[in-house]
């Protein structure tokens, strides 16, 4: 499987470098002569495959962000020219004896900033997400669940952030606030660095903030980054079962990078399953599996919504639900785009965001009809 991905993703490099020379090309005119754009199109391909193989060997630091910033760089290109084409093409229709190629240029380059740009609001900018559901089990009250995803506490990513995350969660009154995953950004130095403790600590909710472990929480720093998160106030549910007023139960997992961690099925065989039973699950990948058990609600991330297009697809097409909310049997499984971002702060057919989860139960339908 490893290798079929390693394939498959070697030749879209070789592709997506072709695509972008050309575009260049196009974008140089004659100001480049034959001879500089065949020289233009061997460093493009020169730099990307030197980046992959200091992914694969870790030549040096920030593998994956130099790859993910250089791969966004040739997408947006052909991104530009392509729109400059479409542009072109309505052009001709409407005046077909029109040569408009300078200010078709110049609307590529526009095009490219722009895109940019509003990647960087979409990373930067996040939008809360309202769901509501009900329960085939009583609850005394409704609930309202805080959800947000993905932190990447990191460099690029921090204190007002944070700031903004707890504003939002006070402003939509949430009474649980739950943080499913890739809580930091590998490690805790830009955490420690910037002081970030005391803004996380801000996260404050009536029934308490829970967090679990994502894959990138556990790169070989997790007791670090389990202390912080402990050290926030925040409690950090690592095959972990809570039970929260109104008889609720919390079970939070680790990302499955731990080989240790207990299976759904083993956490609930301590569980009173006639009450309400809430899942923290990192990634979306066992979701069918945990249909078929007595889980309520199930909270995840992870797949970021691809981050940038057409990642969208990609994950859509290896997960059962990769984005938004299902119901499927008994259970609602919630699937969030995250409120950070990795690698890159850039998103692109997704945005950041909060999701918002209020829940009814059986006894809340029946008050009401009263």
């Amino acid at each position: 499987m490893r290798l079929m991905f390693f394939i498959v993703f070697l030749f879209g490099l070789q592709l997506l470098s072709y695509a972008c020379a050309r575009s260049l090309h196009w974008l140089a005119g004659d100001a480049l002569t034959l001879r500089a754009k065949r020289r233009l199109s061997a460093i493009i391909f020169i730099v990307s495959n030197v980046l992959l193989l200091n992914l694969l060997l870790r030549l040096w630091h920030g593998a994956f962000h130099s790859m993910a910033m250089w791969l966004i760089f040739m997408l947006y290109t052909v991104y530009a020219v392509i729109a400059a084409g479409v542009l072109y093409l309505l052009l001709r229709r409407i005046a077909p004896r029109s040569k408009p190629l300078p200010a078709l240029r110049a609307f590529a380059l526009l095009f490219f900033i722009g895109l940019s740009l509003f990647s960087l609001h979409n990373a930067y900018v996040p939008t809360v997400r309202h769901y509501r559901i009900t329960l085939d089990k009583p609850l005394a009250q409704p609930l309202r669940i805080g959800v947000a995803s993905d932190l990447h506490l990191g460099k690029w990513f921090g204190k007002r952030q944070l700031d903004q995350l707890a504003a939002i969660m006070q402003q939509e009154k949430a009474d649980l606030i739950l943080l499913p995953g890739d809580i930091m950004d590998d490690n805790v130095i830009a955490y420690r660095a910037k002081g970030m403790q005391e803004h996380f600590s801000r996260l404050r909710a009536p029934l308490g903030v829970y967090a679990t472990l994502g894959n990138h929480d556990l790169f070989g720093h997790q007791h670090e980054i389990t202390a912080e998160i402990r050290a926030a106030g925040i409690e950090l549910l690592h095959d972990d079962v809570v039970q929260l007023p109104q008889g609720i139960t919390l079970i939070g997992r680790p990302d499955n990078m731990d080989k240790q961690r207990r299976s759904t099925a083993e956490l609930l065989a301590q569980v009173d399953t006639s009450r309400p039973v809430i899942v923290l699950d990192h990634r979306p990948d066992h979701i069918e599996q945990h249909a078929r058990l007595p889980v309520d609600i199930q909270v995840s991330g992870h797949a970021h919504n691809g981050q940038i297009f057409p990642a969208n697809l990609i994950v859509r097409a290896i997960n059962r639900l990769a984005y938004g909310h299902e119901k499927i049997g008994n259970g609602h499984f919630f699937v969030t785009s995250g409120y950070g971002f990795w690698a890159v702060p850039l998103r692109l057919g997704s945005q950041s965001e909060v999701m918002m989860i209020e829940v009814t139960g059986k006894t809340n339908e029946k008050t009401a009809g009263e």
